[in-house]
């Protein structure tokens, strides 16, 4: 449920609230150097089983064990892992005995939203990683649960951002990290995708992830946009958010779609829908960096993640992809296949063959995948860890606060208790 307030103070006050931490941050804590590493997949649905066939594809990384309430998608998975040459991986209808078993390193989480946090948790605890599918939190609270159960087991939290390793996303981050941006000030983030048919089907993410278009007003689904914005502005690497502002468009799109294409007498017609149709915030960071971020999966238009990010000598934009760079002759953007030969990412150099062969979301599932495996074999810190799952998963429940309290400017939560700073 998303956390409600009376009054400003109140909201406020909760949201400036610092938990006493339980342990030493997980910044910077490299895993435990393994050649071979076992997954255990909860959730083999739809998005689990992509996940699945995609982490088949990459060399050291084993599937042990999956979980599921339907019999018939573990069945699936397990040909899938045999299809493989990899032996068949035991069954557990409890995701709770998943996470207790000891052939499994890493807990990865492909459930409906409100299981990732019961679910991550039980497997910290239970001295696994977890790695989350987004958003990883959906309030505050659990935002908070998720950081201290890291620090306190000593396990990392992993947030499975799929986006921060599509080609445009790592190509416009080697061209910041490289200067050609140079200091970036602005950012622009979103997930305008239309789900309508989806969100009132009666069957896959049918069943479930309209209900939060029932219950909230804010940003549902920030990270696909905000996690690559994130990474440019070195987000917990030098900079932190610091406040947000949040304000909803009125309903109308999810109820004027019912009463074109269901039948008058069907239950989904009868549903309040509060979430308004365009969710738009404002981020501020430490260093005085902005963002734009938005939320909208219920109009008629063509997808966007915006994925925009500007400097003091150019800007890169997406949808389509292009750069403009300060010195240019005419006022005109130049295509990204310009830039490609210079600024492509090592890892799309390297891997971007066997990735678009694979297929997953245009191969960022795939290099997201490679990435998690590799951090292990070279004993790395992970790419994104649990203080990047909680805040880029917090502006969902601040969202939602700020619009219920008339657009109100809240403080954002440093789940990294100030070590962000260098």
């Amino acid at each position: 449920m998303n956390e409600v307030f009376k009054s400003a103070k109140e909201a406020l006050k909760y949201v400036e609230k610092v938990p006493k931490s339980k342990g030493a941050t997980m910044m910077g804590v490299p895993f435990e150097k393994r050649a071979e590493v076992r997954f255990g997949f909860v959730g083999v649905g739809g998005r689990g089983t992509g996940q699945l066939r995609e982490m088949l594809a990459v060399k050291g990384a084993r599937i042990t064990a999956v979980s599921d309430p339907v019999a018939a998608a573990m069945q699936k998975a397990s040909e899938f892992v045999e299809q493989a040459g990899q032996p068949a991986p035991v069954t557990e209808a409890d995701w709770r005995k998943l996470c207790e078993r000891d052939d499994v390193d890493v807990v990865y989480i492909c459930s409906p939203w409100d299981f990732h946090v019961p679910q991550a948790v039980q497997a910290m605890e239970c001295g696994k990683h977890a790695a989350v599918e987004v958003p990883a939190a959906t309030t505050l609270a659990d935002c908070w649960r998720l950081v201290d159960t890291s620090e306190k087991t000593r396990r990392h939290c992993m947030i499975l951002e799929n986006c921060c390793y599509g080609y445009n996303e790592l190509l416009a981050l080697n061209m910041i990290q490289t200067g050609a941006l140079g200091e970036v000030t602005h950012g622009e983030a979103a997930y305008i995708h239309d789900l309508r048919a989806l969100l009132l089907s009666d069957k896959g993410e049918g069943l479930w992830r309209r209900v939060p278009h029932t219950q909230r007003n804010g940003n549902l689904y920030p990270t696909h946009g905000l996690g690559p914005v994130a990474r440019y502005m070195d987000i917990h690497r030098g900079d932190r958010f610091t406040r947000l502002v949040s304000m909803s468009s009125r309903p109308a799109a999810l109820k004027a779609w019912c009463d074109a294409h269901l039948p008058k007498d069907d239950p989904k017609c009868k549903e309040t829908f509060t979430c308004g149709d365009m969710n738009s915030s404002l981020l501020l960071t430490d260093a005085g960096k902005t963002v734009l971020l938005q939320h909208d999966v219920v109009t008629p238009r063509p997808y966007s993640r915006l994925n925009l990010v500007q400097g003091t000598k150019g800007t890169f934009a997406d949808y389509p992809p292009r750069v403009f760079l300060d010195g240019a002759e005419t006022h005109a953007w130049r295509p990204i296949d310009d830039f490609k030969a210079q600024y492509e990412h090592p890892l799309w150099k390297e891997h971007g063959e066997t990735a678009m062969k694979l297929g997953g979301h245009g191969g960022m599932d795939f290099i997201m995948n490679l990435r998690l495996v590799e951090a292990f074999q070279k004993g790395l810190p992970p790419d994104m860890d649990v203080y990047d799952a909680a805040a880029w998963s917090a502006p969902g429940p601040l969202s939602d606060i700020s619009v219920a309290l008339g657009s109100l400017a809240l403080p954002f939560p440093d789940f990294t208790r100030g070590k962000w700073k260098p």
